[in-house]
């Protein structure tokens, strides 16, 4: 995968990341909430929607609500728990909970499947005797 590519997949999954993260806060999420929440412009969003949608990442409704399909879902999921360990890990060493997350989120799409599972199962040990 060229570094293109690579960056297209890193922007596709925080978009599904934050639909995932916007739909356990509000009872329907819009374009607007997504552009709100990342900063973005709403046509960077819209150009984004349309290829999450053809990719079978989300559906929308008429009313322009998103909703993740099964493997959005699935995906935003992992790339979420990936983030959440990576931040708490970084937190549990003394970084800054905020530095932590901002670097957890460089760091979840880099790893690879393998890496991180063996992390988090050191990680979990770690995080429970304490």
């Amino acid at each position: 995968m060229n570094y293109v590519q690579h960056k297209s997949e890193e922007s596709l999954e925080d978009y599904l990341e934050t639909i995932l993260i916007l739909s356990q806060k509000l009872s329907a999420v819009r374009s607007i909430d997504i552009a709100t929440a990342l900063n973005y412009s709403k046509p960077s969003v819209s150009v984004a929607m349309k290829n999450l949608k053809n990719r079978n990442y989300i559906s929308m409704s008429d009313e322009g609500y998103i909703h993740l399909t099964k493997r959005g879902k699935e995906l935003a999921e992992k790339v979420y728990e990936c983030h959440r360990l990576l931040t708490d890990w970084l937190v549990y060493l003394g970084v800054d909970p905020e530095i932590a997350a901002i670097d957890a989120c460089k760091m979840e799409h880099d790893i690879s499947s393998e890496s991180y599972e063996a992390m988090k199962k050191c990680i979990l040990s770690l995080l429970e005797k304490h």
